[in-house]
């Protein structure tokens, strides 16, 4: 096996695909660059087939730190559990690649994408697809491929499209596309818009379409390069499931029991009647047969389910909970539903049912980000939690699953066009949606019940979102597009099209095809009874709460911001963190303090205006003439130092501590006395003097030893050393030499 690279240009960008030095042991192995940024994507599909009723494929986006030249955090100083990035960039490659598999594949099959150079100007994530489709090609797999993946952007101010673009060229667009699949059709999508139109995502999705083609293309010449160099690639033969004509016939032969048992509008009472007619089915077969069809008795009676679903809405054009194809389920919607929380909602769909928490906090309580994207962290975060007990179910509750951290991703996408900038609301905001009952969309449900529980809890919102989960049924030709889905009809279904937006337009969209069959024009169709089905939603929602809340909750902390010269932040901060620790200490408050000077206080009640306050004094210059009223807080021979703000103290001179002559400072103040002063002077340094207001009278004591201390005798200084033996005491001395006697301690005369 020799070494193949080949560079190519695509869209104004550069890429590298190259196979033969790395990973050879692997099925198939391809280094894929896009600039510098490096990913090494392989792929091992195992020598025994498994004997599953489902294809056993495996995605993991191994994100490493060294590729961004960074040092985990932590005591271990490792890579942990996948990021939430990570695992994102797994589903990506995961949701394209697993429809390409043929029917009946039961070998078990892993891609690992491992980031290797990360430039900090080059996303990974898209480019990982199409090193994942190379490998499978060059390791023979069978697959429908090629595949890639590509992000689509639009810049704001030309309107143009622009293909897999930078870190940079994000920042500067109103769309973030990433759609995947052949030459032929998409069947991927994931989105974040800025309220883009109906029409302008379908355009951009178009683009998007030519775009996989391209790169479709460049993976077609490498392979020609590589056979050319090492050989004809030899396609590997793995076992499929093979049908066996005389198990489907009996399975099928109830398709009219299945088609009753279907017909029943409560998910609990309808799975209960398809099992119990599974069970009838199974029971017909003979122990041995049971033994030697496996797999391919369960293989049956799920066709038959599906075939019997997809029927009756492609023929009699009713669901199986007896809807039309564009009609939604009952709506129920109550916003403030917990008490004391921030914010709360409750939005039910039909036999869904999300409640959404809202938690309001200090901006540098946002989430930090230790991954290889060139971003610290984000002020807003959406969860979502899928317990079992919202399908009636027993299971485990742990860590959030691919697919919950999947649908949190979706909604926080979906609001966050429209949440206010942190200069309008300097607040971290976090929503957590608890599905309660599930029975189809739960996302869009949790997108919804996330919008009631922002503006239950006074966040400013642009505008209003809501969200639904399109479907999409082709049979014996025909094809219907279906509205709100429901889980059977999302599971045995075509297509699962998820859409959110605002009056004004789409702020995010997901879809997962499988229809080879999907056009333009019916995505087109789709999108529309979209719009009108997520406007249907929004009146309702609209009818319980009309608009955010003028004012957040009373337990929501207030925050507020002020601006303070950069060169008072140490000032404000104090030795060691000592001053503003003291602020928040004394005050209750919360004090973040940015690099700019913007200082953001947050607190309840009315700690917030007594911590600005004492920041203000903090930043304040003391000018003469003005009085203060400050604290003793440490005593020297020559005087009192007096704090007159936090961080910000003066000196109030032994001569000026007390009517007449003072002997100590400690014969008249303390360390903790409160003084009244007077600024009398601020010298170019910023060193402050002060004069005492209402001077008492000097201590009896400390004035009489003063007085009855005897005074030396003056000498000519002209007959200093006259007349008299020099001694050692008469030496010319070095300044600051006092020949070993203690300082004497002078004051004014009175």
């Amino acid at each position: 096996m020799s070494l193949v690279s080949k560079t190519f240009e695509l869209y104004g960008k550069t890429y590298v695909l190259e196979s033969g030095e790395l990973a050879k042991q692997a099925t198939g192995a391809v280094l894929v660059k896009q600039g510098d940024t490096t990913a090494l994507v392989t792929v091992v599909v195992s020598k025994e087939r498994k004997n599953y009723d489902f294809f056993p494929l495996t995605v993991d986006f191994n994100e490493k730190l060294y590729a961004a030249g960074r040092i985990p955090g932590g005591y271990l100083k490792r890579e942990g559990r996948p990021t939430e990035k990570a695992t994102l960039t797994a589903r990506m490659i995961d949701r394209p690649i697993r429809p390409s598999f043929p029917d009946g594949f039961r070998n078990e099959v892993q891609i690992v994408a491992t980031s290797l150079v990360a430039d900090q100007v080059n996303p990974i994530d898209v480019i990982c697809t199409m090193g994942a489709s190379l490998a499978l090609t060059l390791g023979g797999v069978p697959f429908e491929g090629p595949l890639a993946c590509v992000r689509i952007g639009r810049n704001k101010e030309t309107g143009e499209f622009i293909v897999n673009p930078t870190y940079e060229e994000r920042e500067n667009s109103d769309l973030d596309l990433e759609l995947a699949g052949t030459r032929d059709f998409i069947s991927m999508v994931e989105a974040g818009a800025d309220e883009v139109t109906e029409d302008d995502m379908l355009a951009a999705m178009q683009f998007g379409q030519e775009a996989i083609g391209a790169f479709c293309d460049a993976q077609l010449a490498f392979v020609e390069e590589w056979e050319r160099v090492n050989g004809p690639i030899e396609a590997k033969e793995y076992p499929l499931d093979v049908p066996v004509p005389e198990v489907e016939e009996r399975v099928f032969a109830h398709y009219d029991e299945m088609a009753a048992a279907l017909s029943d509008a409560d998910k609990q009472s309808r799975i209960a009647k398809v099992e119990a007619l599974k069970d009838e089915i199974r029971a017909e077969f003979t122990e041995e047969e049971q033994l030697a069809w496996e797999r391919e008795i369960p293989v049956n009676l799920k066709k038959l389910e599906k075939k019997a679903m997809r029927t009756m809405v492609v023929e009699t054009g009713e669901r199986v909970d007896g809807r039309r194809a564009d009609e939604i389920r009952p709506i129920m919607v109550k916003d403030s539903y917990l008490p004391l929380v921030h914010g709360s909602g409750l939005f039910q769909r039909g036999q869904t049912q999300v409640l959404s928490v809202l938690s309001l906090g200090m901006l540098n309580e946002g989430q930090r980000l230790d991954t290889i994207e060139p971003v610290e962290g984000k002020r807003y975060m959406h969860q979502y939690n899928f317990p079992p007990f919202c399908t009636g179910e027993v299971g485990r509750i742990g860590s959030p699953k691919r697919r919950e951290i999947g649908h949190g991703n979706l909604a926080e996408r979906a609001l966050l066009p429209v949440l206010p900038d942190e200069n309008e609301f300097p607040y971290a905001i976090r929503v957590v949606s608890e599905v309660m009952e599930s029975n189809g969309s739960s996302s869009m449900a949790s997108t919804c019940a996330s919008c009631l529980a922002l503006m239950d809890g006074g966040v400013p919102l642009k505008r209003p979102v809501s969200g639904i989960a399109m479907g999409l049924i082709q049979e014996e030709g025909k094809t219907v597009v279906l509205s709100d889905i429901q889980g059977i009809e999302d599971f045995l279904g075509d297509m699962d099209f998820k859409v959110t937006g605002t009056e004004r337009g789409i702020t995010a969209l997901q879809m997962d095809n499988k229809a080879t069959g999907l056009t333009f024009d019916i995505l087109r169709a789709a999108l529309q009874q979209a719009k009108e089905g997520r406007a249907f939603i929004l009146g309702k929602m609209l009818d319980v709460i009309s608009g955010p809340r003028e004012e957040t909750r009373p337990t929501a902390p207030r925050i507020k911001s002020i601006t303070v010269p950069t060169e008072k932040i140490r000032e404000i901060i104090g030795k060691g963190g000592e001053t503003i620790r003291g602020i928040q200490d004394e005050t209750g408050a919360s004090v973040d303090i940015q690099e700019d000077g913007t200082v953001f206080v947050g607190g309840v009640g009315e700690s917030v205006e007594q911590a600005i306050e004492r920041i203000q004094l903090i930043i304040k210059e003391p000018e003469v003439g003005e009085e203060y009223t400050g604290r003793v807080v440490s005593i020297q021979p020559f005087g009192a130092f007096i704090s007159l703000t936090p961080g910000k103290d003066g000196l109030l001179h032994i001569s000026r501590v007390a009517k007449g002559r003072v002997e100590k400072v400690e014969d008249v103040l303390n360390v903790g006395d409160e003084v009244k002063v007077v600024v009398i002077e601020v010298d170019d340094r910023g060193k402050i003097s002060l004069d005492r207001l209402d001077k008492p009278e000097a201590p009896a004591s400390s004035a009489g030893e003063g007085e009855s201390r005897p005074r030396r005798e003056s000498r000519d200084r002209s007959d200093r050393g006259h007349g008299r033996p020099r001694t050692r005491d008469d030496r010319p001395r070095r300044p600051g030499d006092n020949g070993g006697r203690k300082p004497r301690r002078h004051h004014d005369a009175e």
